[in-house]
């Protein structure tokens, strides 16, 4: 494809890398550094064609569809910033699909203040890649594993799979508060809302969407639960707001948690959210293998753990 110009129209030719995306993700992707409502503006005038025809922005491209892209202004890697290259510790690769394990404080990707993340540091540090994109999403402070697909057939599938409820996704939270049930179903409708300083929250409210999380119990100190949680729907913070809601605040989470405690538990060494994406199994977007990725729990959670089991320990020797 010509190289995009603000003076020219350029066309371009639709691959298999891009066949079955809807035309605004595509043009998001391909003209980086403008602005989205932009994008939207030039498909509602019918500058964009495809195949020489107006669209919308739910038109999805087939392969060898020709689609005109009007002369815009696209920013220069200066001006879009610099994204490092990094690979972060991969628990599967082939050519379909990809799983790494997340870093807490790692955004997914960018966006809401945050320059970058994992999505783009991949694409920096593998720029051979015809394509890569993100499966799902991790919050930020969650650590663990994280999907990505190399190819449009497996990410549309891996998509159906999880609209399905074929996957199975589990996350370990440890949560503050003697948990008492050795299994629990917790379905509570959750709302999304902005708060005045523009920051993005989930609440607990009649209406909201429904959302289903199973609970197991893996351990119990004495003011803290070790908690196996099972997505059953996918929501936004959902295992954080459910847990808070009925009065078992994860450790460590900033947005929806006991502050005070919080600070005791830095003080004690936990400086982030105790929630990790443990393993997640699914059949093979492509061969329909089955497959399953764990990742296990990062070092700082494993040595909180390790040292609560310490002090257990010598008070029970204390008696």
């Amino acid at each position: 494809m010509k190289e995009l110009s603000k003076e020219s129209v350029v066309w371009a030719e639709i691959d298999e890398g891009s066949a079955g995306q809807r035309i605004d993700n595509f043009l998001c992707k391909l003209l980086k550094g403008v602005p989205k409502s932009h994008i939207y503006r030039i498909l509602r005038s019918g500058e964009v064609r495809v195949n020489k025809k107006r669209v919308d922005q739910t038109c999805r491209l087939q392969p060898g569809d020709q689609v005109r892209i009007p002369p815009v202004r696209v920013a220069g890697p200066a001006e879009r910033g610099y994204v490092p290259a990094l690979e972060f510790p991969i628990l599967y690769e082939d050519d379909a699909l990809l799983a790494v394990d997340k870093p807490s404080g790692v955004a997914v990707h960018g966006g809401s203040g945050v320059s970058f993340g994992v999505i783009e540091q991949l694409r920096s540090a593998r720029p051979q890649a015809r394509f890569l994109e993100l499966v799902h999403r991790l919050d930020r402070e969650t650590s663990g594993v994280l999907l990505l697909a190399k190819k449009r057939s497996a990410l549309t599938a891996l998509h159906e799979q999880m609209r399905d409820g074929k996957t199975d996704k589990r996350y370990l939270a440890l949560v503050l508060g003697p948990w008492k049930n050795a299994k629990q179903h917790v379905k509570l409708p959750l709302h999304k809302f902005t708060r005045p300083d523009g920051e993005r929250r989930v609440m607990v409210r009649e209406g909201g969407q429904e959302s289903h999380t199973v609970f197991a119990l893996q351990k119990a100190w004495a003011d803290y639960s070790l908690l196996e949680a099972q997505l059953k729907t996918g929501r936004t913070h959902q295992i954080r707001v459910h847990l808070a809601h009925i009065g078992f605040p994860i450790a460590g989470d900033a947005k929806y948690g006991d502050f005070a405690r919080n600070r005791e538990l830095m003080k004690r060494g936990l400086k982030r959210m105790f929630l990790h994406a443990h393993s997640i199994a699914l059949a093979h977007p492509l061969t329909g293998e089955p497959l399953r990725f764990t990742a296990p729990l990062q070092e700082e959670l494993q040595k909180f753990l390790d040292e609560m089991d310490a002090v257990s320990n010598r008070a029970s020797n204390a008696l």
